[in-house]
């Protein structure tokens, strides 16, 4: 098995990744993004699937979510591809994709049969819009049928059921989700109707009375473990665990009963938020692992090259890297960093003993980004699960700029495990930094909160007397200052 790709030829926006890392019945799948190319390891040989049943010509794109899921001896893979690519060129000073040609879908693998059949595809055909993209695939045993997750377009956006064997589609709702996962007899997705601004809240499908249920968040700062709100909750990934749905996004995760808030409301828990940055759960997946939840904090999933003049500024925080991509192990009521890498990780698989782990040295762009080739280095590296999940704590070190977080709440970091704990912030003038400590216990609980006197000038402040996960907060906005988050 191919485990180095370099960049290759697949119009689009940046680098897309290895996504969908899925290995069952002894076939590792994954699709190489920008590439359009579906691989199907065996024992004995290897199948690539390039999207020949959605047309000819060169594809790009395949899938940039994750979008899988498997049932008897069948992997239903799902995303979007351009069929056949068409890079318009540079307009403006900025490449340029042409959509028309760009189609959701969903296939089947036939593990037995080693063969693709197309169970169901979508397009616009609009040079500028697309259908929306097909995220989430969940299994519904109930009714033997595929819920898929749809948020990323303009339109035909929500949840949709489809039929695996006659490839019909219904709409079960029309508010736009990007990711989700089944949370007992329910299939959970986000609320998510404006991407700028994130999730909402929770929907639930009910296998049981085919309905769905909506959880909406008011006030996030009410049910924010830390008493702060978050801003530009972009989904990230959902899981299930300990009977309590999980859901991350920019800015850390939520996590409860989103179906009966009365028996445990979910709650907002901070962890890696860097506001103003890329940084965050995007375009990846959590493993259930070692009766625990292995989660990915991505450090640049998202950036910008061509901007107008007026959003420089902005563009220059938003590509500014606060720190290394971490893999965090979450076993209440604490969760503790287990390893970083570089830009970020794709997907995860668990393959017998060990781990099969995607990961990008360049995010996905936008806008005027588009180029006829896939930008980045993409990687299969493969780490014993064992050795993940009992070596010490990496050494880790976060940078923070003043200028993207003002007066916002910000990091949410675990200290579990790491003996060497500090912050370091060079202050332009006098302030004062809060810290809050609380925990991912099951609910997760709030333990103290301290105000730090900073000096103009660097400061110091000593972190050994917390051992859970801290979050950060300047009194006055300080677009002038430095600060460093240093493990080890």
């Amino acid at each position: 098995m191919k485990h180095l790709f370099k960049p290759a030829y697949g119009p689009e926006w940046g680098s897309g990744g290895i996504f969908g890392l899925t290995y069952y019945r002894g076939v590792v799948y994954y699709m190489l993004a920008m590439e359009g190319e579906a691989h199907f390891h065996h024992e004995d040989s290897e199948n690539i699937y390039r999207f020949e049943l959605l047309g000819n010509g060169p594809a790009s794109g395949g899938d940039t979510y994750n979008a899988v899921d498997y049932v008897d001896d069948k992997i239903y893979f799902g995303g979007w591809v351009h069929k056949p690519a068409v890079y318009k060129g540079r307009v403006n000073g900025g490449g340029e994709i042409d959509f028309r040609n760009k189609y959701s879908h969903v296939h089947e693998y036939d593990i037995a049969e080693r063969k693709v059949r197309l169970v169901w595809s979508d397009s616009v055909h609009h040079e500028y819009e697309w259908a929306g993209e097909v995220s989430q695939i969940v299994y519904d045993p109930l009714s033997d049928s595929l819920l898929v997750a749809r948020a990323d377009g303009m339109r035909n956006l929500g949840v949709y059921r489809i039929d695996r064997n006659s490839g019909k589609a219904e709409e079960v709702s029309s508010v736009p989700a990007l990711k989700g996962a089944l949370f007992q007899e329910y299939a959970c997705f986000d609320l998510q109707p404006d991407w700028r601004r994130g999730i909402d809240g929770v929907q639930c499908y009910d296998l049981v009375e085919r309905k769905m249920v909506k959880y909406f968040i008011e006030d996030w700062a009410k049910i924010s473990v830390d008493g702060n709100p978050v801003e530009r909750r972009g989904s990230g990934y959902a899981i299930t665990g300990y009977t309590r749905y999980w859901h991350f996004f920019r800015g850390g995760l939520l996590v409860g009963n989103p179906v009966e808030p009365e028996v445990e409301e979910p709650v907002f828990v901070r962890m890696f938020d860097f506001p103003g940055t890329s940084y965050a759960p995007h375009r990846s997946n959590a493993l259930p692992l070692g009766g625990g939840i292995l989660a990915v904090f991505n450090s640049y999933s998202h950036g910008y090259v061509h901007v107008a003049p007026e959003g420089r500024e902005r563009a220059r925080l938003f590509n500014s890297i606060v720190g290394p991509t971490t893999l965090v192990y979450i076993t209440p009521p604490y969760a503790r960093i287990v390893a970083t890498l570089g830009a970020r990780v794709t997907s995860m698989a668990k393959k017998e003993e060990s781990i099969l782990i995607g990961v990008d040295n360049t995010p996905n762009l936008g806008g005027k980004d588009a180029t006829p080739l896939e930008n980045g280095w993409r990687e299969i590296i493969e780490w014993r699960e064992d050795v993940l999940l009992n070596a010490p704590p990496p050494p880790a070190v976060f940078r923070v700029l003043g200028g993207t977080v003002l007066d916002r709440s910000f990091g949410g970091v675990p200290l579990t495990g790491y003996k060497e704990k500090t912050l370091r912030i060079f202050s332009s003038k006098p302030n004062a930094l809060r810290i809050v400590e609380y925990d991912v216990g099951l609910p997760p609980a709030r333990i103290v909160e301290d105000k730090v006197v900073l000096k103009e000038g660097w400061n110091k402040v000593d972190l050994s007397n917390y051992s859970n996960m801290v979050s950060f907060k300047l009194e006055n906005p300080d677009e002038k200052a430095l600060i460093y988050i240093d493990l080890g």
